[in-house]
């Protein structure tokens, strides 16, 4: 029998941002994009009880509470914390497979000799966490991946009108109980489940797990389809037997942009495609892999038209050049006078790069194939970031490159 923690960090966000401002303890705090067009990436408890979470538009978040702090994400500081809590981890097991930088799965069944059972590890990780980084987490503990992680979010905190509850912080779900744990849970907190899906279940009369499980599966079928169907049916007994995988590569690399001010001119939309780009390529340089298919998406103003151009060559590629040599007709195709909200480049079918010059190639740049790219990554690995970059990228005197995260939760004041 498997032990499986799922290890959730508490408005984790927030939490490092009030390590560096601590006048802001026990104040209503949001930490995302702080311009109309953001969303919020975290929210205090205290921020929680006049209804804002995460994924809320900022602007509705600045209605529903005014007197808010409001601070800008900070992705590449929040990766150097997540890698702390990360080594924490590590000390209790190798089997450790983060979701995102504030979550995480860890197999300990072969730790339990030297730790203690897996409710005595979840303790344990929960002190350390707060001890040593002075941030909060909540642990589930149960014996499969999805039990788990539901677990997990009965441990948390909870924000109500009137109080913050402080939660459990560590919720044990015992090997045969799960089932008496499951039934009780509102249907759309089983993973599968979103508005669409949710709306056919009321329909026909599940709202919990329990009355899922009571459906029989032909009826479950036509509703949903045979596979979801079986999939949800799996998961209302509580039937995973997924391995936590501890090294998962990635799939693809990308960077998009949100702008606080639409583009509708086909210069504005090079620029952006050209700092991407570079962004992109910088990144699979430093992960070793080129991309063989490249996908360009725009969107318009109305927020909702949303145009998606892919294009897959024979070699994957890892130059900025290159990628905007084959995304920038697809570009040329889009009008944007409508107006330009987003622009994303991104890298997928990952690989090695190989390049075979032609003799044309051999001939005129043999001597410096690839060596401007490399001269990219040394200045910026030994200066940082924004040493260097495309001329596009300089604002106000200084580079202002595309980095990381920067925009994952849209544009700022």
């Amino acid at each position: 029998m498997r032990t499986i923690l799922h290890a959730d960090m508490d408005a984790f966000f927030v939490s490092v941002e009030l390590r560096r401002h601590p006048e802001l303890v026990g104040q209503p705090v949001v930490v995302g994009g702080t311009g109309n067009r953001g969303v919020v990436a975290a929210a205090s408890y205290e921020a929680r009880r006049f209804g804002v979470h995460s994924a809320l538009p900022s602007a509705i978040a600045r209605n529903r509470c005014p007197h808010a702090v409001f601070l800008a994400g900070d992705h590449e500081h929040y990766g150097k914390v997540s890698a702390e809590v990360r080594a924490i981890f590590d000390r209790y097991t190798p089997l450790v497979e983060p979701l995102s930088l504030d979550e995480a799965f860890l197999d300990v069944t072969g730790a339990k000799g030297l730790f203690g059972n897996g409710p005595k590890i979840a303790q344990q990780i929960r002190s350390e966490v707060a001890d040593e980084l002075n941030l909060g987490c909540s642990v589930g503990v149960a014996s499969n991946k999805f039990v788990a992680k539901l677990a997990s979010v009965e441990a948390k905190p909870r924000a109500y009108v009137d109080r913050i509850d402080p939660g459990e912080g560590v919720k044990v779900v015992a090997a045969g109980a799960e089932q008496v744990f499951l039934d009780p849970l509102p249907v759309e907190r089983l993973w599968g489940v979103g508005p669409v899906t949710l709306e056919k279940l009321i329909r026909l009369g599940i709202t919990s797990v329990r009355d899922l499980r009571h459906v029989d599966l032909a009826v479950l079928a036509t509703a949903l389809g045979s596979n979801q169907a079986r999939h949800l049916a799996a998961l209302a007994v509580g039937d995973d037997d997924r391995d936590v995988e501890p090294d998962r590569e990635a799939k693809s690399i990308g960077h998009e942009e949100t702008f606080a001010r639409n583009a509708h001119e086909r210069s504005e939309m090079r620029t952006h495609l050209v700092r991407l780009a570079d962004a992109v390529a910088s990144r699979l340089r430093k992960a070793g892999v080129g991309a063989r298919t490249l996908t360009l998406k725009v969107r318009f103003d109305d927020g909702f038209t949303t145009v998606t151009r892919s294009t897959t060559g024979s070699e994957a590629i890892d130059s900025a050049e290159m990628i905007v040599a084959v995304l920038e007709p697809m570009m040329e195709a889009i009008d944007p006078s409508p107006g330009i909200r987003l622009v994303g480049v991104s890298g997928s079918n990952l690989g090695p790069v190989f390049h075979q010059m032609t003799l044309d190639e051999a001939v005129a740049h043999a001597p410096t194939f690839g060596a401007t790219d490399a001269a990219l990554d040394v200045i910026r690995d030994r200066f940082g970031a924004d040493a260097i970059g495309p001329a596009s990228a300089v604002r106000g005197g200084k580079v202002q490159n595309v980095r990381r995260g920067g925009q994952q939760w849209g544009p700022d004041q």
